[in-house]
């Protein structure tokens, strides 16, 4: 029973379908607009999940042909290694953390102001893994982690995205839902520190260009020419034999490349249709507990949900939070910590999600700056947390995004402190 929990909690398909089911019958609306809402929200967010595993995909090749181009060897960040990791471990203690984070979360947005309900069931899932990997190298009882975890979780999922409404109210314009990703403390530096820099500048959806390159404004054509450069430059540094010989199977290395950069932006495009679908469904579906439940409630959805409200800004957090990832991986050594090579999915998605937030209180500075200090807050943070991981922290491999950093530095400096 705990693993079936567990599936369904954690697959953010099926977690946010049954959101939608319950608004949708709390409504009382037509049986047929019930299924129909119910299985438009899962296949939104199937979408979402396909052109997910296709941009992954790409993003994978690009990693491979860099680290054999460059050489690099260290720790990347990966949300999903560590946590398969961690649950060899202590999987049951997470699995009870998760679901008792959700009943928290519950709770706390039926009686208290912050009424947002988190729907991003995977990233609840690694805030878990995290909460008790970090508990865990304390020498606390199984039930004092569950119960303290749990608690903790809930708070996490109601406080992240209350304190970004006001930036998340820029981005859309509206207050329809909230941002439910635990890249957050990478997002709001990246809205203040767009207020700093370009505060009144023009936004990255304004960039004007020649009628020569109006095709340009096109983000799937923009995106797919600049992973291609991108393509083109780490091929070239790893040789054409290593290319052809293990990755394309024998086609040539340029003519790969750009069908990967085709691939990648074929990702984003599926991405985008995906997001456009499920929000056409949830807001709607989701007024049924908002009137019945929990009054004014929000859901706080992945970060692709504001993708679509700056596509050019998608595109150049991603860029500058990989620059500030590289940047990142020559310092942390120089100061005694862990080399950290940048992780092409933490990078284009809390990259991505940081460039919006910048573009939104500073224009295109804000844009470059903002997802330039993600690029180096989830480098530097995943370094200083190794050693908050016990065993974990020497699998090569560490939690990403910047709330995870946070969360287990302050946990394990509060375990200091009361030991």
């Amino acid at each position: 029973m705990i693993k079936f929990l567990l599936d369904v909690l954690s697959d953010p398909a099926i977690l946010i379908g049954i959101f939608a089911l319950s608004g949708l019958l709390l409504q009382k609306a037509k049986i047929s607009d019930v299924i129909g809402g119910t299985i438009k929200t899962i296949l939104g967010f199937v979408i979402l999940g396909a052109g997910a595993q296709i941009l992954i995909g790409s993003l994978d090749v690009f990693r491979q042909v860099f680290d054999h181009a460059y050489g690099l060897k260290g720790t990347i960040p990966n949300n999903e290694g560590i946590t398969a990791l961690a649950l060899k471990e202590v999987g049951s203690q997470t699995a009870y953390v998760m679901i008792l984070g959700m009943v928290f979360n519950l709770l706390l947005a039926r009686f208290t102001p912050l009424k947002y309900i988190f729907l991003t069931g995977h990233h609840t899932l690694f805030m878990a893994c995290l909460i008790v990997a970090v508990l865990s190298t304390g020498g606390y009882s199984s039930w004092s982690v569950v119960l303290f975890g749990g608690a903790l979780l809930g708070c996490l999922m109601v406080v992240m995205p209350a304190l970004l409404q006001p930036l998340t109210r820029k981005v859309t314009g509206s207050d329809n839902f909230a941002l439910g990703h635990f890249g957050s403390f990478g997002y709001l530096a990246a809205g203040w520190i767009g207020v700093l820099v370009g505060k009144n500048g023009r936004s990255t959806e304004d960039i004007k260009v020649p009628d020569s390159l109006r095709f340009l404004r096109d983000t799937s054509i923009s995106m797919a020419l600049t992973m291609a450069v991108l393509f083109f430059v780490v091929s070239m540094a790893a040789g054409s034999d290593y290319i052809e010989q293990n990755l394309s199977g024998g086609v040539n290395f340029i003519v790969y490349g750009f069908k990967q950069a085709l691939t990648f932006s074929a990702g984003v495009y599926i991405i985008l249709a995906g997001v456009r679908l499920l929000i056409s469904e949830i807001v709607p579906a989701f007024k049924g507990i908002s009137d019945k439940l929990i009054p004014n409630a929000k859901p706080a959805l992945d970060c692709p949900a504001i993708f679509p409200f700056a596509p050019n800004a998608v595109v150049i957090g991603f860029l500058f939070s990989f620059i500030g990832g590289l940047l990142a991986m020559f310092i942390t050594p120089a100061i005694g910590l862990a080399v950290i090579v940048p992780g092409l999915i933490p990078h284009f998605f809390t990259g991505a999600t940081a460039g919006v937030y910048g573009n939104a209180t500073g224009g295109l500075r804000g844009a470059i700056v903002g997802s330039f200090i993600n690029g180096l807050l989830i480098s530097f943070l995943p370094a200083l947390l190794l050693g908050s991981l016990g065993a974990l922290g020497f699998a090569g491999t560490t939690f990403g995004d910047t709330d995870f950093g946070v969360v287990g530095l302050l946990l394990t400096g509060f375990m200091f402190i009361t030991h």
